[in-house]
């Protein structure tokens, strides 16, 4: 009866190790980073009238760097580890 005890406390510890939570605090702050560059974009699109610099120019500007730049890199940026933590 101990012995399954055991094993599944061990189970439990080898599950616990394998879901680890990708996303680091560096990611939210690129993904935070991103939504308010997609904001400014937005805020930067209804100034001023529809021909001026601010909505065809600089407004689509921001809004691309941030839908197509900053939030994929916040989403698939990860830290390398340095060779002292990984064990080569």
């Amino acid at each position: 009866m101990a012995k399954k005890v055991e094993r599944k406390i061990r189970e439990k510890k080898e599950r616990a190790k394998k879901s680890v939570f990708p996303l680091t605090r560096e990611n939210y702050y690129l993904f935070g980073i991103g939504i308010l560059v997609i904001i400014l974009g937005n805020i930067s699109l209804m100034q001023g009238p529809a021909d001026s610099f601010w909505s065809l120019t600089f407004a689509p500007i921001l809004l691309v760097l941030g839908y197509c730049v900053i939030i994929p890199v916040s989403i698939l940026y990860k830290k390398k580890l340095s060779q002292e933590k990984s064990g080569d």
